[in-house]
């Protein structure tokens, strides 16, 4: 009898090590096979996927190398720098093609109307994909990653905040925010100036003061430990490791990455513990950790959100929010700095507008020369270089039939330098491009330029971001001239968004 109770428990793990092997050989062997064999069917083709690891070596190894070091020139030509297994590939095998991250197959897509059909994202066919590991550290399950019913409520709850009315009631803080950094900027009047630091520091400010009512130095903390764990991130983007292998063996990165997440959370917390005790005051403010908040307390279940939706939401605004007006604010200024015809012509309206007084949001919308060198900024260097997105089940896309789980990669980076879509001159600084609007620049291709995404999940802070880094960069015109120092180092690099990985120097002259 004994020998039979010993037994059962060895031959259920004998066989569940069976299914286990069973399964993982289905998903690193067989599945591979036959999506690259069905693909190849049809005409779409791709680096070969190799065993467990599939391209993800080669890509990083291609991106370490094309990022190793600066580019030889100041050239706007990024594209085969920050996505070099895209450029390479797409030139290979055609404009759609097939790689794998791991056993996980991708389809690169570049095709204009195809990204359209994928990003509006009709019948839900092509959702977000799941964010997992450090990258669900950083960013939760907030807007930019939830969907369904959720996705719904918390876009609703975003719209409502940022909507034109609501942002005419930011821009004060903005106002105020940048002449702080002007004050600064008068010490280096005639002197060298690294810019992309000092717009890190107005935007965290900026997001600080009209989303979360809160001190500079509350944020601070914040965008320290999302800085800190976006380079974890980034270090591990090309790491692939079986699913639960993190229960049994973590790495330095894993346990730091746990204790950056706590931090951040246990900060946003006491942000929100501070705001909750208005509550007795009865002086909840309309802004974004408001909205949230009165959320929270919703009397409908289906409205109402929970803290972890709170913190999830907050991380997704602190680090976004930041990251791309940096980001445009700081190749912007750079753009510029090289090409100061276009600075002067900016400078020119600007005082037509507005002399020396401040801005506001209803006349920053009519600035026609600001807005076309702001979209050929976020043209030749859009903030996010890619959108993945997956297969919710067997659907045709174009000529395709896509099997249900493949992602689908997207890179804005590649169709903002195709030159069939913008010309011959398509690494060219030329904000005329867009004086008759997107559609002509586009050449009637509108899914041709999305630096903030497209269809139905265009990013909700739009408007926010725009408006703020229009104000900045009236008021830094308003107040000096500028031009690019020599010891500026061009060497843009993926951290999640583009950015200058030496920053952006350069020499100001006080008006």
């Amino acid at each position: 009898m004994t020998r039979y109770i010993i037994g059962y428990p060895a031959t259920f793990l004998f066989l569940y090590l069976i299914l286990m092997l069973v399964k993982f050989v289905h998903k690193v062997c067989w599945m591979p096979i036959r999506i690259q064999y069905a693909m190849r069917s049809q005409g779409i083709k791709g680096p070969t996927y190799r065993f467990l690891h599939g391209n993800t070596k080669e890509i990083f190894d291609m991106r370490a190398l094309s990022m190793g070091r600066p580019m030889d020139h100041l050239s706007h030509e990024i594209f085969p720098r920050i996505l070099p297994h895209v450029h390479s590939w797409m030139n290979l095998y055609g404009s759609n093609f097939l790689n794998w991250y791991g056993p996980q197959a991708q389809l690169v897509v570049t095709e204009a109307e195809l990204i359209k059909e994928i990003l509006y994202n009709r019948d839900d066919a092509y959702p977000k994909i799941e964010l997992e590991g450090h990258a669900k550290k950083l960013l939760g399950d907030g807007l930019s990653s939830t969907k369904g019913d959720k996705w719904t409520k918390l876009r609703k709850l975003a719209n409502d905040v940022f909507h034109a009315e609501s942002l005419k009631s930011m821009i004060p803080a903005m106002v105020t925010s940048t002449e702080g950094m002007l004050e600064r900027w008068k010490e280096y009047n005639g002197k060298e100036i690294e810019v992309f630091q000092e717009f890190r520091v107005l935007t965290s400010e900026v997001i600080s003061k009209t989303a979360f009512g809160s001190s500079y130095l509350e944020g601070k903390k914040i965008f320290d430990m999302l800085m800190k764990l976006t380079l974890i991130v980034s270090r591990n983007a090309h790491k692939i490791r079986l699913p639960g292998i993190s229960i049994f063996i973590k790495t330095d990165d894993d346990i730091e990455s746990e204790k950056l997440e706590q931090g951040i959370k246990d900060c946003i917390i006491e942000i929100i513990q501070k705001r909750d005790q208005e509550r007795n005051l009865d002086t909840i403010r309309s802004d974004f950790l408001g909205e949230l908040l009165k959320a929270s307390r919703d009397k409908d279940d289906l409205k109402r959100i929970s803290l972890d939706d709170m913190v999830d939401e907050c991380k997704t605004f602190y680090f976004a929010g930041h990251e791309t007006t940096t980001s445009l604010l700081g190749w912007t200024v750079l753009l510029l700095a090289m090409h100061q015809d276009w600075q002067e012509k900016a400078r020119i309206e600007v005082f037509e507008f507005f002399g020396e007084t401040n801005s506001n949001q209803d006349t920053i919308s009519r600035l026609k020369i600001m807005n076309m060198i702001v979209e050929e900024s976020l043209r030749l260097y859009p903030p996010v270089p890619a959108i993945k997105r997956k297969v919710a089940k067997e659907v045709k896309l174009g000529e395709m039939t896509l099997p249900a789980n493949m992602e689908l990669y997207i890179s804005p980076l590649a169709l903002h330098h195709d030159p069939r879509i913008w010309g011959g001159d398509v690494h060219l600084f030329k904000p005329d491009r867009f004086e008759g609007g997107i559609a002509k620049a586009t050449r009637n291709t509108p899914a041709a330029f999305l630096p903030f995404g497209f269809g139905p999940r265009t990013c909700v802070g739009l408007n926010f971001a725009l408006v703020e880094a229009k104000i900045a960069l009236v008021m830094i015109l308003q107040r000096f001239k500028f031009k690019l120092s020599p010891n500026y180092v061009h060497a843009p690099v993926q951290l999640f968004m583009v950015r200058p990985q030496h920053g952006v120097q350069v020499f100001l002259d006080a008006l």
